[in-house]
């Protein structure tokens, strides 16, 4: 595809780090996001390509962040191509036997945090016929018991269709991803499953969804690891 400037929420580590490599080999521009400056400056660091790649500090459940982050992007590479709402955690609890004070920044980041996102960015998405990629979650498309964070990530299923119905009319693609079992971070320390895949075949569907022609409106890919029965 050709060059552009992609903004990724997140982007630290798992999909998020993984994209924005793949998208900087690629010989585009990239603006990363963080909340722990630390971790930034180290992907920063080691990813390179400081002439393309903009890493900023910011919560992608503040409003003020977001807006600010997707300002200094514009500012900074002229314009918005796409932007990927990628932030986003499980508190690893469940509402039957769970702690509930983790329970408000996991549904703040994983809900309002795209949505934060994409009232930033659609103008912006407007202007370039650009696309708006939301990480969802096979979780987001099964129920488990008592399981939250699958809720939030059914969430983000309608906040996908929602969007693309107001965005269509406008030019602007939207597109849902929804990863399975994927070997990341994400876990914090939990088992992870024996079938669980890299993230880099979820950061190629990403860059697959950029990719597509004027005129295309890729919608949703789900992608599971061989092996995942749900």
């Amino acid at each position: 595809m050709a060059s552009k400037t992609v903004l990724i929420t997140g982007a630290t580590s798992g999909i998020g780090a993984h994209t924005a490599r793949l998208l900087l080999d690629r010989g585009h521009r990239v603006a990363v996001t963080g909340r722990n400056e630390s971790k930034l400056k180290a992907f920063l660091d080691e990813a390179g390509h400081p002439d393309r790649l903009l890493g900023l500090v910011a919560d992608a459940a503040d409003w003020q962040a977001t807006e600010s982050v997707v300002t200094r992007t514009v500012e900074h590479f002229g314009a918005l191509d796409a932007a990927v709402a990628n932030a986003g955690f499980m508190s690893g609890d469940s509402i039957g036997a769970g702690d509930p004070t983790l329970w408000s920044p996991m549904v703040l980041t994983n809900v309002l945090g795209p949505a934060l996102l994409a009232h930033a960015t659609l103008p912006h998405l407007e202007a370039t016929g650009g696309r708006l990629v939301l990480i969802g979650s096979v979780a987001g498309l099964k129920n488990s018991p008592a399981n939250l964070y699958s809720a939030t990530k059914w969430a983000t299923t309608g906040l996908a269709e929602n969007l693309r119905l107001h965005a269509t009319t406008r030019g602007i693609g939207v597109t849902l991803v929804n990863p399975g079992m994927i070997d990341t971070p994400f876990w914090q320390g939990a088992d992870v499953p024996p079938f669980a895949m890299p993230p880099q075949p979820i950061a190629e569907a990403i860059c697959f969804a950029l990719d597509q022609p004027a005129g295309v409106d890729l919608n949703t890919l789900t992608i599971r690891p061989m092996g995942q029965p749900v």
